[in-house]
């Protein structure tokens, strides 16, 4: 008699267990005899040491051919049991017995999910006075509702694990304000008394002070939405309405938790805006003296929390070069691959010692801040080449990570990445000369960018979270051959796609995280996590040495330029002539700099503004290829450090960085809704949420739909669409339109949805 087994261990199903699970197996004998019995010796070794046996009867369960089969049912386990199990099989003549199987229990795939938080350096540093200084407030707004609260959220299911990342530009603008007096525009504006607004502040109030989601977090507030649509009717505004109107811009920007309950924070103290939320209206200046002290409370306790997290070993916090710059861009602009028809490089910019400047600054900013050097980096969009390689591994940078679409393109041939099992590992990328090496994720495409870009439209956000986690299932662990050494890379922006959402994100958020700490077949790690292994939670380790070598890293990044060949590259900043201008701005600037013989020891601020300037918001939007419905105002930012750099050194700059990059445009929005513009002017119609523009002249009565296109998205401050007309032939003296809201979760009420005639007067040009 013989046990019948294909092989010692293919009967069992499923193959892989998770913690909880149980397993059928099968059994053959041979040949067919009567009175047999088939049992399973079970012996499992728990990770404490423990050892407990078990033995299960089979049972038959038919006859075919020369051989009977059995069946039985072993489990469950827990998780990281060490399984050994024997089957044996007795008849009236003779005892049989088959190889032992082994397995281990635990999750079919890891999962590191990793946060971006990044925003642009908006100082303005040649001035002296830092209030005022920021010309752009979202570093503090998003203080209030992502920055701290990303943290909070995750620290509420101690079972998930991942990474922030924070980039050193934003930590120092935080600091910024807290340290060193530093204030926004829009700061001064909302503490300046009402009473005290000069004509050109109260038209800067009611032009800038509406942006927010309309749909989440204008409508959501009565007062707020009544303040929207008072302006858009071009109502007049009471000294009252400026003090509401101050207030609830700034409240809006609070996080769900702050503007509905008490926040207890580290350093012991309580932040909350609740009172005046339900308040309403009717504001003195001495709550919104109030309300802005409530933002400092939650400044203050960012960085300590995060600490706090990190020290817990429930997140890991990594870092970027210092202000986000493109690393192979600023190393060699040549090394770039262009693959969109019409585009060309610029002249050569090459400066690597500013590459290896901008690496060295976020280490020193992250060592200050968390007392030790940090373990991995996210490449500013995880633009990595072969070339860049020696800055990170150089820099003792443990781990890397870039996208699916590098891997993609590397090697001879490029690599198979859309195979779960080529995409989901860490690679060991090595530099060719010095033999030092990193460790390299490659994000996956498609769920992160679900994330940014899907799952805001779904009504209900327990299904997108459930969806989520299937996607990594169907998708990636059921089709991995060692789940063991399998860790697929979540990674996308983790501020601005919340605005899209419900409750700023807070409902998918935590039904994601609930879902995700709740089922054995993903294990959340961060990245030092997977690499080290964490014995607390059965993760083993995966060395280095152990990882397979990724050749001829490709240079690129997470994105693919909109109108190239299919791949990605990095002519999102580089290749169109708007950006070539910048390339050829910063270049001569940095050759300017260099004649001085300067360094950045020498001139720490003139370095500063260099080092901003080499950063990758700006190019990112210079281009057709991405629209923020504000490049202009990246333009003036971008040149605004150049021209720092001329005035901290008390040199007249040249006139070139006067003129504008992004070409103008007259732009309307309910909030905003200019009346009247000249012949040679475009008119960009721009609006918070999507929908269909129906436009006419009364020259020309034929009505053109058209759908506005959205600018900016996860990766831009705030989410807009727009649509831009014109210029106009001279026969043209009006512009008529209408707007329809096609928003998922709109009322059908609101001002974006009710179809209201809006006119603009064409004057004729001088």
């Amino acid at each position: 008699m013989q046990l019948w087994h294909l092989t010692p261990d293919i009967p069992r199903t499923p193959y892989h267990l998770n913690a909880g699970e149980q397993a059928t197996v099968r059994i053959g004998t041979y040949p067919i005899e009567g009175e047999q019995t088939v049992w399973v010796e079970v012996r499992i070794f728990s990770p404490d040491g423990g050892e407990r046996h078990e033995r299960v009867t089979a049972r038959w369960q038919e006859n075919e051919g020369n051989n009977s089969y059995w069946e039985t049912i072993i489990g469950p386990f827990a998780d990281a049991d060490r399984v050994i199990y024997t089957v044996y099989d007795r008849s009236p003549t003779e005892e049989a017995s088959a190889p032992a199987a082994e397995f281990t229990v635990g999750p079919t795939i890891h999962l590191v999910l990793l946060w971006h938080m990044h925003q642009p350096l908006y100082r303005d540093l040649s001035r002296t006075d830092p209030k005022g200084a920021y010309l752009a407030p979202w570093v503090r707004l998003h203080a209030l509702r992502d920055y701290y609260s990303m943290a909070a959220l995750v620290g509420e299911f101690p079972d998930v694990h991942l990474t922030i990342n924070l980039v050193p530009v934003l930590l120092w603008q935080i600091e910024d304000y807290l340290e060193r007096g530093a204030t926004d525009t829009a700061l001064e504006l909302t503490l300046k008394p009402a009473e005290a607004l000069s004509a050109d502040e109260r038209e800067t109030l009611l032009s800038t002070f509406f942006a927010a989601d309309w749909h989440h977090q204008i409508y959501p507030h009565p007062r707020y939405r009544a303040l929207f649509e008072q302006r858009a009717r071009g109502d007049a505004f009471t000294t009252q309405d400026l003090r509401d109107l101050r207030m609830w811009f700034n409240l809006a920007w609070f996080g769900l938790e702050f503007r509905t309950t008490e926040v207890l924070l580290p350093d012991k103290s309580t932040a909350s805006v609740k009172r005046l939320v339900d308040k309403g209206e009717g504001f003195t200046d001495t709550e919104i003296t109030a309300m802005v002290a409530e933002q400092y409370k939650i400044l203050r306790n960012i960085l300590p929390l995060y600490r706090q997290l990190q020290e817990s070993g429930q997140i890991e916090v990594s870092t970027t070069p210092f202000y986000h710059p493109i690393l192979p861009l600023v190393c060699d602009t040549n090394l770039a691959t262009l693959d969109k028809e019409g585009t060309k490089l610029p002249e050569r910019f090459a400066w690597p010692e500013d590459a290896e400047s901008q690496v060295t600054l976020a280490i020193d900013s992250y060592t200050k801040h968390f007392g030790h050097s940090p373990k991995g980096m996210w490449p500013a969009e995880g633009a990595v080449s072969q070339a860049v390689v020696p800055l990170f591994a150089r820099h003792g940078m443990q781990w890397i990570a870039s996208d699916q679409g590098v891997l993609a393109r590397s090697g001879r041939w490029g690599y198979q990445a859309d195979d779960p099992d080529v995409l989901c590992q860490a690679y060991r990328a090595k530099d060719e000369e010095n033999q030092e090496a990193s460790s390299i994720f490659f994000r996956a495409t498609d769920p992160s960018d679900a994330i940014g870009f899907q799952y805001a439209s779904y009504p209900d956000e327990q299904v997108a979270a459930q969806e989520f986690v299937s996607r990594i299932k169907t998708r990636f662990a059921v089709r991995v051959s060692d789940p063991a050494n399998r860790v697929i890379s979540v990674i996308l922006d983790g501020e601005n796609a919340w605005g899209a959402y419900r409750e700023d994100g807070r409902p998918f958020l935590r039904a994601l995280y609930a879902t995700l700490a709740g089922d054995p077949t993903i294990r959340t790690v961060t990245f030092s996590e997977y690499l080290e292994g964490n014995p607390v939670r059965h993760v083993r380790p995966h060395p280095r040495t152990d990882q397979t070598r990724v050749y001829d890293l490709f240079c690129g990044s997470w994105i693919d330029e909109l109108g190239s060949a299919p791949g990605v590259d990095l002519g999102t900043w580089i290749g169109e002539p708007e950006e070539n201008q910048g390339w050829q701005l910063l270049g001569q600037t940095r050759e300017f700099l260099a004649k001085t013989q300067l360094t950045s020891a020498s001139a720490p601020q003139v370095f500063t503004a260099l080092y901003a300037a080499e950063g990758s918001d700006w190019f990112w939007w210079f281009g057709n290829d991405q629209d923020s419905g504000a490049d202009a105002d990246f333009d003036d930012y971008f040149r605004m450090h150049l021209k720092s750099i001329y005035r901290l050194l008390k040199q007249p700059y040249p006139e070139v960085l006067d003129r504008h990059i992004v070409p103008r445009t007259v732009v309307w929005s309910f909030t905003r809704p200019v009346r009247e513009i000249s012949a040679k002017d475009s008119l960009t119609i721009r609006t918070n949420c999507p929908g269909t523009l129906r436009w006419w002249t009364k020259a020309d009565p034929t009505l053109r739909l058209l759908p506005l296109k959205p600018r900016g998205g996860v990766m831009a401050g705030q989410r807009a669409y727009s649509i831009t007309l014109g210029p106009f032939l001279p026969k043209v003296a009006e512009v008529l339109f209408t707007f329809s809201c096609d928003g998922c979760r709109c009322d059908r009420t609101a001002l974006c949805c009710r179809g209201e005639e809006q006119h603009v007067a064409v004057l004729p040009s001088e």
